[in-house]
């Protein structure tokens, strides 16, 4: 018996599109490190760190990821939503107003009626945000600020000193606005602490991964997918992103949501935070700026990845979290094959190495990322791996593109890919075969009918261990399962009740509503049973091969037949009346005790074999 070699682990298309992006823009060297905070000054400019979080928590990540920065103005629209939940969204909007400014971040755009700011992402909002954050004090302040923050990173957070000491002593222009807020009741108490608070809030240390978690937190309508904890209350996410899509990139905010689509908040230490509700977060760290502030490598990744995966906002998509019907392996879901008992042992042995996984809904990049990392998870093992489309209603040329990446990796490791009920979706296999080899793209295989796919996979993992039973095998009476046990003499009673009977590849041998008159004896061949469904090819419900029986149902019931029979191929067989079997049945009643013995038997196997598939389909 072969042992199985193992293979090397499957690559992520996503990671290995992430790894792409870190590896051609780390020889950006455009922009330069924000000097009028002296701290950030002194920050390195080739750093870059991608980190992409998908609203289940799955992290795609590459470079430094777990270097520490300030996060700067990307605290904004955090601390804005704990001022939310402190205030509630009348209170707040009375203070600060949700309009663009098309300013720099530090313009001191205040209502000239009211002193109120336009909005919470520039400077002079943000310090009125802190002042509406619970707490009289500077230290009060931060403590509600810190635990908030961490909620949405799932670990606790700290305060650069350094950093926060160099913001305040050179503050004079944030200092200023702090007390034109004061002078028209905005802020309505020494504005100091809140300024200070404001100062430290920025300096609170973060790593790239914190910002993909962050943003993949408020993806997830604020509950965090790792931790399971809520960060803000969900009712006022909306909120948070509606004032980071028109005001988070500042004087840039058009372009961005022009051509990334996504709210976003930037930073002048170099972090760019970016989300799409119900899909992902996307953390990009590298301290080079442009001439407004933002990331010049960030921008040009979060553009890059927007277009590559279709992620724009107004690119409408459903959520991704149904997107797996069912999946199973071969050790607990089989084909509707019937097979021989040592056939069937080595697939419970053996058969984890099949893995199936049936799609359904809409495949696009969120859907897709999912379906790679479960087949990347569940292939590993796996010498051949079946996906399902039966239930897909819309492939597009993004998850067509992953699916050619992951088509790719599973052929280059060797493993058996068969892309099952795809005909309803042909854009899928037109991409594969435009962007694969001819050489790659005949390795794998497409089978319309799942159940198909499956025998076929179980057929090749039987070949790998032993000879398959093939249906050009000539049986005789005492290999059929319904005469096991039976002695030689036993065997030729039967053979004078039976008649010798052939017929063609796709001839119907019973039809539905038939009579149950007689059943049959496969000697060489093969044969399935199909349930017609309308508007379909109908189900298989089961294929016999030489030394089974079929139309046994008829020995219970005498009911008209519930299925149509067709040959395979062209077939030998022996038919037995009832009729005949009843009468031998009076004059050997030990013997048909016998018969009824082992047709129970065949029939719990069946019933075991479908109460494990059930049993698969719940786990």
């Amino acid at each position: 018996m072969s042992q199985r070699t193992p293979s090397p682990p499957l690559k992520s298309p996503i990671q290995e599109i992430i790894n792409d992006l870190y590896n051609r823009y780390r020889e950006v060297h455009t922009g330069e490190v924000a000097t009028y905070i002296p701290e950030l000054g002194k920050a390195n400019p080739d750093k870059l760190a991608i980190s992409v979080v998908t609203a289940d928590g799955q992290v795609y990540e590459a470079g430094d990821t777990q270097q520490t920065f300030t996060i700067q103005s990307i605290s904004k629209p955090f601390t804005y939503g704990i001022a939310l939940e402190d205030n509630g969204r009348s209170a707040v909007i009375d203070k600060i107003g949700v309009e663009p400014t098309g300013e720099a971040f530090n313009s001191i755009s205040l209502d000239p009626a009211t002193g109120r700011p336009l909005n919470p992402m520039i400077n002079a909002g943000a310090i009125a945000t802190t002042s509406l954050v619970e707490g009289k004090t500077t230290k009060q302040k931060m403590h509600r600020i810190l635990d908030a923050f961490a909620r949405y990173t799932g670990r606790k957070m700290d305060v650069d000193n350094n950093v926060y000491l160099s913001e305040s002593e050179t503050g004079h222009r944030n200092r200023a606005i702090a007390y034109m807020l004061r002078n028209f009741d905005i802020i309505t108490d020494d504005p100091l602490p809140s300024l200070e608070a404001y100062f430290m809030q920025c300096s609170i240390l973060v790593n790239c991964r914190d910002l993909g978690m962050m943003a993949a937190t408020l993806a997830n309508g604020g509950l965090n997918p790792l931790s399971g904890t809520r960060a803000v209350i969900g009712d006022y996410v909306e909120s948070m992103l509606s004032v980071m899509g028109s005001c988070g990139m500042y004087d840039a905010a058009g372009e961005w949501i022009y051509n990334v689509g996504m709210p976003a908040k930037s930073g002048v230490a170099g972090g760019i935070l970016a989300v799409l509700p119900g899909q992902l977060g996307i953390g990009v760290f590298s301290p080079r700026l442009d001439k407004h502030g933002n990331s010049v490598r960030g921008i040009g990744i979060c553009r890059e990845l927007s277009q590559r995966f279709d992620l724009h906002m107004f690119h409408v998509s459903r959520s991704g979290r149904t997107v797996i019907r069912h999946s199973g392996h071969g050790g607990l879901t089989f084909s509707n094959r019937m097979r021989l008992e040592s056939e069937t042992d080595l697939l419970r042995e053996h058969g984890n190495q099949i893995e199936t996984l049936e799609l359904q809904g809409e495949l696009v990049f969120s859907t897709a990322e999912i379906v790679i990392r479960e087949s990347i998870k569940k292939a590993d093992k796996a010498d051949y791996f079946i996906l399902s489309f039966r239930h897909v209603q819309v492939v597009d040329l993004v998850a067509a593109g992953l699916i050619k990446d992951l088509a790719l990796e599973m052929v280059n490791a060797g493993k058996t890919l068969v892309l099952s009920g795809t005909r309803h979706l042909p854009v899928l296999e037109k991409v594969l075969k435009k962007e694969l080899t001819s050489e790659s793209f005949n390795q794998l295989q497409w089978i319309q009918d799942t159940d198909i796919a499956l025998e076929q996979c179980e057929n090749l993992l039987i070949q790998s261990h032993t000879t398959l039973h093939h249906s050009g095998h000539l049986a005789n009476l005492g290999e059929s399962l319904l005469l096991k046990g039976f002695r030689s003499g036993e065997i030729q009673l039967i053979e004078s009740l039976v008649k010798k009977c052939n017929y063609k590849k796709g001839d119907n041998i019973i039809n539905v509503k038939d009579p149950a008159t007689e059943l049959y004896f496969l000697m060489k061949g093969k044969v399935s049973a199909w349930i017609d469904i309308s508007g379909t090819d109908g189900k298989r419900v089961a294929t016999f091969t030489s030394g089974m029986v079929f139309g046994e149902m008829a020995l219970l019931d005498r009911a008209p037949r519930s299925a149509r029979v067709t040959a395979d191929t062209d077939l030998e067989c022996y038919s037995l009346s009832l009729s005949d079997l009843d009468a031998f049945a009076e004059k050997n009643p030990q013997l048909m005790i016998h018969i009824m013995r082992n047709l129970a038997e065949l029939l719990a196997q069946r019933l075991r074999k479908a109460n494990a598939e059930i049993s698969a389909l719940y786990k």
